[in-house]
């Protein structure tokens, strides 16, 4: 797959002094939208692994919105709108995908930055443990996966949450599961890689084979059927997927093709699979048009990223949640075509057909 260079315009375009704006009106950032957790904490995430020079401003920017989003609980607010925090539409999954970003944050060269994603990640993990929203759960335990060494004091703590996180994915798994439904729900809806993309993570931190097959049983399935035509077939959000339904086709979602990327990203690192590596850069294409409406999403002129696919074409709002999905995406595939298999790799390989 070629390489193209980075397009942070609209990301940069998107980002006031208070942090990343949620909408846009075509690709014109929407101060009318106001901020949300969930896109500064993947803003957080891409500005982490940016190598241009606005990288430390821009990485301090997304830290103090999610330190100002704290609520009493460890948790965050996650909507900002007209200048205050409302809970409007304070979720779960904004937990997960927030304490996920503070634990990224958490490695960071920045010293400021590192002390504060410690920080709020160790505040949150209480509230956390008691979520059971399945992407939650995921994330919380990608969160612990990306930095397993959080704090040498609760080093036990944080082992114990990353278990009890997986084994309920697991048991998910185990009682949702039937023959031709190889899947933790009775449904799939938005951001469905994240769940085996969690169970590898946890495979590379533990070695936990149960673990292991479940991600591979999982990741297996949804590739085969949303791979099936050639090219990232997702799953629509207009319905979702039921069991024992078709796939619906519209609208898709960027996000959801960059969960997939980094699934199967994650999968490569796990296994040494090459396979994977291929997916992923296939998902990743979903982005320049090679999707069911042979229609590329970037828009060279912003660097921006269309909001959906639609059956009409393209959604020519540009907000948040879309570009940073996508660059996310480029990122993951960047920096796999530099990978090679681990020298564990082989091993691993074997492990997995004994399994």
């Amino acid at each position: 797959m070629k390489t193209v260079p980075m397009d942070y315009r609209h990301l940069k375009s998107m980002t006031d002094a208070t942090g990343m704006l949620q909408f846009a009106r075509l690709n014109t950032p929407d101060p009318e939208s106001g901020y949300t957790g969930d896109d500064n904490a993947r803003a957080l995430l891409v500005a982490l692994d940016m190598k241009e020079q606005e990288r430390p401003e821009l990485v301090r920017t997304y830290v103090r919105f999610l330190e100002t989003a704290r609520r009493s609980d460890g948790g965050w607010c996650n909507w900002k709108l007209d200048g205050r925090f409302v809970s409007t539409i304070d979720s779960d999954d904004s937990q997960g995908r927030i304490f996920l970003a503070c634990c990224a944050a958490s490695l960071c060269d920045l010293d400021d930055v590192r002390e504060s994603g410690r920080r709020m990640a160790l505040r949150a993990l209480p509230a956390l443990t008691r979520v059971k929203e399945p992407r939650s759960v995921a994330y919380a335990l990608l969160g612990i996966c990306k930095n397993p060494g959080l704090s040498n004091r609760k080093r036990e703590l944080l082992a114990s949450a990353a278990r009890d996180f997986a084994d309920y994915l697991i048991q998910l798994y185990d009682s949702n599961k039937s023959p031709g439904w190889l899947w933790f729900e009775q449904l799939l809806t938005y951001c469905n890689g994240i769940l085996p993309h969690a169970l590898f993570a946890y495979y590379s931190m533990t070695q936990d084979r149960k673990a292991l097959r479940v991600a591979r049983e999982t990741m297996g399935w949804l590739s085969e059927a949303l791979f099936a035509r050639g090219y990232l077939n997702i799953v629509g959000n207009r319905g979702w997927w039921h069991q024992g339904k078709a796939i619906p086709c519209y609208d898709q979602q960027p996000v959801d093709a960059c969960s997939m990327a980094l699934a199967c990203a994650q999968a490569f690192q796990a296994t040494g699979d090459d396979q994977y590596r291929s997916l992923a850069e296939l998902a990743h294409s979903w982005y320049r048009g090679n999707n069911i409406n042979r229609v590329s999403l970037y828009d060279t002129a912003s660097g921006g990223c269309y909001d959906a696919l639609v059956p009409e074409g393209v959604n020519l709002n540009q907000g948040a949640e879309a570009v940073l999905s996508s660059l996310l995406s480029q990122q993951a595939v960047d920096d796999l075509m530099l990978a090679a298999p681990g020298p564990e790799a082989s091993e691993q390989l074997e492990i997995l057909e004994k399994a």
